[in-house]
């Protein structure tokens, strides 16, 4: 489904991703786990098409998106919900979600991917009048994931889903990318839980300064002894 090939991305005379390659099958979970700096978040800029990168490709469904505008992207099938939420404080939470369906195919069926969304997170239909800035922590980032699905994407990008919140908010969070990977959405996610993250992931790949330095099964990286030292403190 996705196919990034020897990609390298600057920061002006920066480099930040070295020889980046990693694939993304159809209703997999794939993981890019890391340290704070490890080159996550780039990564999906870089999809996102916020970033382009200086060498490589990116390909999504055989279609070459790195020369594609980043506006253009979600039309291409690829919703991005990124560090940190970057809702719209001062709108509803109604109105930040449809915010998040302004392509045509996304309009025509927004009422019905809201009751959708509303199913997934009833937290946010209870709160649907409220202002996204007065919402907790955990329900912003309900809201975030949910902004994205209304784009009805092929695939989901979350960057560091469970940053900043309770454990007990952590664990249901991975539970609702596990339903919507489940619901028929690829989801590609970045994150430094690691063990929670690859416990429920079909694939993953290690990122460390910039380079991919480990791939496998989530369960394989779960076993590896460099990720059980430097990641899980086993």
């Amino acid at each position: 489904m996705l196919e990034v090939q020897n990609m390298d991305v600057f920061y002006g005379d920066l480099q930040v991703l070295w020889d980046i390659s990693f694939e993304v099958e159809q209703g997999e979970i794939v993981a890019l786990v890391g340290a704070n700096g490890s080159g996550k978040s780039t990564t999906l800029k870089t999809l996102s098409g916020l970033l382009r990168p200086a060498n490589g490709s990116i390909r999504f469904l055989d279609q070459r998106l790195d020369q594609i505008p980043a506006n253009k992207i979600i039309e291409h099938g690829i919703a991005h919900v990124p560090e940190g939420r970057r809702l719209f404080p001062e709108m509803t939470v109604r109105e930040n979600l449809i915010m998040g369906s302004l392509t045509p195919q996304a309009k025509q069926k927004r009422n019905e991917t809201m009751e959708w969304i509303f199913g997934l997170f009833p937290r946010l239909r209870e709160r649907e009048k409220q202002m996204a800035g007065t919402l907790s922590g955990g329900e912003q980032q309900m809201l975030a994931v949910g902004r994205g699905l209304m784009a009805l994407p092929k695939m989901i990008m979350f960057d560091e889903p469970s940053l900043g919140l309770a454990p007990i908010l952590v664990a249901e969070i991975f539970k609702i990318i596990k339903r919507i990977n489940q619901e028929g959405v690829t989801v590609l996610v970045t994150e430094q839980n690691t063990k929670q993250t690859l416990e429920i992931s079909t694939r993953g790949y290690v990122l460390e300064n910039g380079r991919v330095v480990l791939k496998g099964t989530g369960q394989e990286l779960l076993n590896n002894e460099h990720v059980k030292e430097a990641y899980l403190g086993i």
